[in-house]
C-alpha cells in the first residue's frame, strides 16, 4: 500500500514525522513524503525535518507564499503531477493549512482515497481560512482520524457516517512524547540565560492579533506588564516582526528590559522552552495541545478554539481579546499558585500513529 503524506506548513511536520515512522515500521506500507513548500524559510521548515529525523522529502513542490488562492492553486497544479506519476493507494493529509485542502481536492478528483488526521475540529468561526479548510477536507475524506470527543460530535452533526470516523488520539503528542528527552538535552536555556519557571513564553502570529497597530500595541503592553516579574521569551514570527516595523513599533519592542527576543525556534528548542516556562501566552492552535500534555498554564488569545478539550480538561484558558489588564490578572493568579489544573485527554499517549497505521492496513488491505 503506497501512501503519500502531505506536509505544507510548520505544524504539519510534527504530525507527519510519527506517522511516517509508524508506516515505515509496517511491512504492508510504502510511505512517501510530499513537501508542498508552503513554509519555505529554512528556519520554519528545514530545521524541522532535521530535528524530527525525517528523510529528505521524496517530492518538494516549491509552492512558496502568496494569497490563499495562489497557494491553493499552485499546490493543486504541482501535486496533480505527483499523483499521476506515483499512483498512490492513499493520500494522507494532516491539520488545516491550504496544502491540506489543495491535496485533498486533487486526490478525490483522481479517485484516490484520502485520510484526514486531526479531523472534526471546529472553531465555529468561518472567517478563519483554517476552519474552511477543515470543513471542506472532512466533507470529502474517506478516513477521518479524531483527536478528541468534540471531533466525533462535530462530524455527527454534519452527517458524516460513523464508519468513516476513528477516535485514535493525537499525533502531535506522539512527536512530543518521542522527543521530550532529546529536547531536554538542548542548550537553549543556557544560551538565553533562563532558569526553570523564571520566564514566560509568548508566540503571536494570527492576523487578527498582529495585523493592526492596536493589536500590536496591546502585545507590547502585555510584555511590559510581565517583565517586572518574569522574563518574556518571544520567538517572533516573520509576519509579526514585519508588522511591528511597518507600524513603527519595532523600536519600542527592542527597548523592553527583560524581553528575550529570538528568531523562530527549532522544534526541540521550543519544546524545552515550553516545558520549563511558568506560563505560555499564545494564539497558536497546536501549542494549546502541547501545554495541556506538559501541564503548563496557557493563555490563548482567540474567541473560540477548535480544540475545546484543552479548555475542558487541559491547562488552556481562552481570552477573547488582547486586553493587557485581563492578562495581568491571570498572570498574577498563576504567580500566586492559582493556575488552572488540567489532565491529559484520553488516548494522548504517544501511540496514535501506530493505531492509524493498523486501521489503514486493515481497511485498505481489504
Amino acid at each position: 500500500m503506497k501512501i503519500l503524506n502531505i506536509v505544507g506548513a510548520r505544524p504539519n511536520f510534527m504530525k507527519v514525522a510519527p506517522l511516517h515512522r509508524a508506516f515505515e515500521n509496517h511491512p504492508a506500507i510504502e510511505s512517501k513524503i510530499v513537501h508542498t513548500g508552503q513554509h519555505f524559510d529554512a528556519k520554519m521548515s528545514d530545521v524541522f525535518f532535521e530535528q524530527l529525523q525525517m528523510p529528505k522529502p521524496h517530492y518538494f513542490l516549491g509552492v512558496g507564499g502568496g494569497s490563499h488562492t495562489e497557494v491553493t492553486a499552485r499546490t493543486m497544479l504541482e501535486f496533480e503531477k505527483v499523483v499521476l506519476q506515483e499512483k498512490p493507494d492513499l493520500v494522507l493529509v494532516v491539520g488545516d493549512v491550504n496544502a491540506t485542502l489543495a491535496c485533498t481536492l486533487v486526490a478525490i478528483k483522481l479517485h484516490i482515497p484520502v485520510a484526514h488526521v486531526e479531523a472534526g475540529l471546529r472553531s465555529g468561526d468561518r472567517k478563519m481560512p483554517e476552519e474552511l479548510n477543515r470543513i471542506l477536507t472532512d466533507s470529502v475524506s474517506d478516513y477521518l482520524f479524531i483527536t478528541e470527543q468534540s471531533g466525533i460530535d462535530n462530524l455527527k452533526k454534519e452527517g458524516v457516517p460513523d464508519e468513516k470516523v476513528f477516535f485514535v488520539g493525537n499525533v502531535m503528542i506522539d512527536s512530543l512524547a518521542h522527543y521530550l528527552k532529546k529536547a531536554q538535552q538542548t542548550s537553549v536555556l543556557e544560551e538565553l540565560t533562563l532558569a526553570k519557571n523564571e520566564f514566560v513564553v509568548m508566540t503571536m502570529h494570527r492576523p487578527a492579533n498582529v495585523d493592526t497597530a492596536d493589536g500590536l500595541a496591546s502585545i507590547l503592553t502585555i510584555i511590559e506588564n510581565t517583565v517586572p516579574y518574569k522574563k518574556v521569551v518571544f520567538p517572533i514570527h516573520p509576519r509579526t516582526s514585519n508588522n511591528l516595523k511597518n507600524f513603527g513599533l519595532w523600536d519600542r519592542l527592542q527597548h523592553i528590559e527583560g524581553l528575550v527576543l529570538t528568531e523562530p525556534q527549532g522544534y526541540l528548542e521550543f519544546l524545552q522552552l515550553m516545558q520549563n516556562a511558568s506560563l505560555i501566552i499564545t494564539d497558536s492552535g497546536g501549542i494549546q495541545e502541547e501545554t495541556t500534555y506538559l501541564q503548563v498554564p496557557c493563555l490563548t488569545f482567540r474567541d473560540t478554539t477548535e480544540r475545546p478539550v484543552t479548555v475542558e480538561l487541559g491547562t488552556n484558558q481562552l481570552l477573547s481579546d488582547l486586553n493587557p489588564v485581563t492578562v495581568h490578572e491571570k498572570f498574577i493568579e498563576i504567580l500566586e499558585g492559582k493556575a488552572k489544573q488540567g489532565i491529559v485527554p484520553p488516548l494522548w499517549d504517544g501511540h496514535t500513529s501506530e493505531r492509524i497505521a493498523d486501521i489503514l492496513v486493515e481497511k485498505i488491505g481489504k
